[in-house]
């Protein structure tokens, strides 16, 4: 009678365990073929990857004589101008990195009027390998085309407190906000403004000091509305098309909303300062996945401002203090 009852239940115990065991692989089967964030890289590099350092930092921390000096401390901004090659915006040093095979050194410019930005903010490739990037100490935009060291002023006008800045090719166009004055301007490839729209208010079409711009492939505009707590939405003309969100402490609210950028999916990547997490919308505005925690492992962050996707759905994050750039790759598609 014994035997039977220690047959009857190692018999139970090891069907249990076959057909949990059987469903934990389907689990992970259906895991793996669903849409996720892999972790890729980050820099500055992890200790263990030790590049090594350019000439030219090497020589610049010789003459200053202090090895920190060049590296990167608060990032708020990256674009990425291929796999290798990134701009970065370090707003505590008031700097522009250049990184290349997971080396950085700082971008320096022939125009000496212009040696140090106090408040770098939004930056966006440009054409002809340039790129764009907004200061909000000087309220100017400045057109840089590193190859050659160049630094100009892509036109004389002053803004009120710029900040988030897209180009859109297709249409030569520049998207710019401007965050004290509660508006979006729109200007032409040489500066010159087209149309301004938005106030300070909570209707749609208005904003509460927004920060943050971005256009997808189809022309559609992304605007970081950061005291409405919410997304808005315009077509390529700047009518308004949609909005989404609003303040609060859960999944899909917004904290501090920082960055924005879109996938080639559609889908709406969000990054919340406060939350130190990257929030997942779909076009609609319906959440979908959040990904990152408070911390300063992979795939944690500490107050990530700026986010930037390539066209292959590489993800490059200005973790700010943490004082490093993460990238991840979406893996699986999108949808």
């Amino acid at each position: 009678m014994q035997t039977n009852r220690i047959i009857i239940i190692l018999f139970i115990i090891i069907y249990t365990c076959g057909v949990f065991q059987a469903r934990a692989q389907e689990f992970v089967r259906k895991v793996e073929d669903s849409p996720y964030i892999a972790w890729i890289s980050q820099y500055p590099p992890l200790a263990n990857e030790k590049p090594k350092r350019s000439l030219g930092t090497r020589i610049a921390e010789l003459i200053l004589g202090k090895k920190n000096s060049m590296e990167l401390t608060r990032p708020v901004g990256v674009i990425a101008k291929d796999s290798l090659s990134l701009y970065v915006l370090d707003q505590e040093n008031g700097v522009i990195f250049k990184v290349k095979d997971k080396v950085g050194e700082i971008t320096h410019f022939r125009n000496k009027k212009y040696k140090n930005f106090p408040s770098l903010v939004g930056i966006t490739p440009f054409k002809e390998n340039s790129f764009l990037f907004t200061d909000s100490y000087y309220n100017k935009i400045f057109l840089c085309t590193p190859d050659k060291k160049s630094l100009t002023l892509l036109t004389d006008s002053t803004f009120d407190r710029p900040t988030g800045i897209a180009w859109v090719p297709s249409d030569h166009r520049i998207w710019l906000v401007e965050t004290n004055a509660h508006r979006v301007s729109v200007l032409d490839e040489y500066g010159k403004v087209l149309k301004r729209f938005g106030k300070r208010g909570t209707a749609p079409g208005e904003f509460n000091y927004p920060t943050s711009v971005w256009v997808d492939r189809n022309g559609k505009v992304y605007i970081v509305d950061a005291l409405n707590f919410r997304i808005q939405i315009f077509s390529a003309d700047g009518e308004f098309i949609s909005q989404f969100g609003k303040p609060g402490d859960g999944s899909g609210d917004f904290a501090r909303p920082k960055g924005i950028a879109t996938d080639s999916y559609g889908n709406i990547y969000i990054a919340d300062a406060l939350f130190s997490a990257v929030q997942i919308f779909n076009p609609q505005g319906q959440l979908l996945y959040t990904f990152g925690t408070r911390g300063h492992g992979n795939m944690e962050f500490w107050m990530p401002s700026g986010i930037y996707i390539d066209n292959r759905d590489q993800i490059y994050i200005a973790d700010s203090y943490n004082s490093r750039i993460q990238v991840f790759q979406l893996m699986n598609g999108g949808k």
